[in-house]
């Protein structure tokens, strides 16, 4: 009767501690948690990686709106004025005087090239080139933001699960920790096996403490990645957008479920729906077709160059100490000019400075075509491996799902063993760990296989009349 009394007692224990921790782990009021495609659309919008990307991008634009202005007259307008005392030269007589004079004159040109071996038209395209290769550049540099934000999103929830196991098997060690002391009372367990229970609880505690630490690693690589500020470090500046904070809303996760997928090719549309692939060929494309009129820039420099210009000017001079002097009106108008040039420069010899840039163009577009190549050809064997990995996690998910249930049972046969005292607490703890590991690694084959078929969806080339090039 003692016995069944103390069993009966550890058993209501064991319950009263599962109904506590049931309630301290339901919910209360707390934000909605963000899916996989809300990170990767909030790391998008404030990825410094990013913005970085769309001023370069923006340079590239003001370097062609220059290019666009290279075919436009240059204009210029003059005006001075002048006041001489003491020993000077008089502009009539082109003789030194001791006189004070005022003068003051204006004067408009404007010049306007007209050939120039087509350089300036092969400058407006590269510069447009550069403008399509920087908005590649852009996009693909949103896709990766959005890959290494799934990376991390993905290494959380890895953690996160780990954790939950882990703190799972600290409750059943500490759980079968006291079932072992009731035991021990009643004498049906010696104080080796208490030892041995105590031993593996406390190994218990610190797997969660490591676990932990890796999920809060995994939290901040995550939170660099979007740029998320947990805190306010100072005041935003004026025109600086104000930081969400953990006081307003905090990071949590959604899990990966068939409820809350990830985001389609055409899902996010613009910039994110945009293939990985397809920016990558483009940035590298754009990038060979820059360097092909860069080239022809170069050699448009052994070509002739014609351009016409012209003026207006006038001018006003008067001796201070002399009277009956002109008026300034009648000045303007008497010493009123005009003027019409043209002029032809012939390259004869540069020091081989022409030579010389054009050989470096030459190797800068050779070189942006195996550049281009080699992109094609990597994208492709990225593309298969991604395909291959996929296909192998998902196996390997399969696979370590039948090892779960089969080392679930395996535990669950060697529990009931170690209360009839059939099996000893190492078997026990072996059997446990095996449990453990297979559900990290079907955990982490599951979460891979989301991984490389989103990267394999990303690296798939486009149709024809999506990904066709200028």
């Amino acid at each position: 009767m003692k016995q069944l009394f103390l069993i009966s007692i550890g058993w209501a224990l064991v319950g009263l501690a599962c109904c506590n921790t049931t309630a301290a782990q339901e919910p209360t009021q707390r934000p909605t948690p963000m899916t996989a495609a809300d990170c990767m659309a909030y790391a998008v919008s404030h990825n410094r990686d990013v913005r970085k990307a769309a001023l370069t991008l923006d340079s590239y634009q003001a370097n062609r709106l220059g290019a666009i202005g290279d075919f436009l007259p240059a204009v210029s307008a003059s005006g001075s004025a002048q006041y001489n005392f003491g020993r000077g030269i008089d502009p009539e007589t082109n003789t030194y005087t001791n006189v004070t004079t005022f003068s003051n004159g204006f004067g408009i040109s404007a010049s306007l090239p007209v050939f120039d071996g087509l350089a300036r038209l092969h400058a407006l395209r590269m510069a447009r080139a550069d403008v399509l290769m920087g908005k590649s550049a852009l996009q693909r540099q949103q896709a990766d933001v959005a890959l290494q934000t799934l990376q991390a999103f993905i290494d959380a929830q890895y953690y996160q699960g780990t954790v939950a196991m882990a703190e799972e098997k600290e409750e059943e060690s500490l759980l079968l920790l006291r079932q072992a002391r009731l035991l021990e009372e009643v004498g049906r367990k010696s104080p080796a096996d208490v030892a041995q229970m105590e031993a593996q609880q406390a190994e218990a505690s610190v797997e969660v403490i490591r676990q932990r630490n890796l999920l809060q690693q995994a939290m901040l690589n995550l939170k660099h990645i979007m740029n998320w500020q947990d805190a306010p470090s100072r005041p935003p500046r004026e025109g600086e957008e104000k930081p969400l904070t953990s006081e307003e809303k905090p990071l949590l996760l959604a899990p990966i479920t068939e409820e809350s997928p990830l985001p389609s090719r055409e899902g996010w549309g613009g910039s994110l729906g945009e293939s990985l692939r397809t920016s990558s060929e483009r940035q590298a494309f754009y990038n060979m077709e820059s360097a092909r009129h860069a080239l022809r820039r170069a050699k448009a420099n052994l070509w002739p160059s014609i351009s016409l210009s012209g003026g207006w000017s006038t001018s006003y001079y008067k001796t201070l100490d002399a009277p009956g002097a002109l008026s300034w009106g009648e000045q303007m108008r008497q010493h009123r000019g005009e003027w019409v040039a043209a002029s032809v420069s012939f390259p004869l010899f540069g020091r081989l400075g022409t030579m010389t840039s054009i050989r470096r163009a030459r190797n800068n577009y050779r070189f942006a075509q195996e550049d281009y190549q080699q992109k094609l050809e990597e994208l492709d064997r990225l593309h298969r491996e991604a395909i291959l990995d996929a296909e192998a996690y998902r196996r390997e998910a399969e696979a370590m799902l039948r090892k779960v249930e089969a080392d679930s049972l395996a535990y669950t046969l060697t529990r009931r063993q170690w209360d009839e005292g059939l099996s000893t607490a190492i078997d026990v703890k072996n059997t446990s760990a095996t449990l453990l590991n297979s559900r990290a690694r079907l955990l982490q084959a599951r979460l891979m296989a989301v991984l490389k078929r989103y990267l394999a969806d990303r690296l798939s080339p486009l149709p024809p009349s999506a990904n066709s090039n200028p």
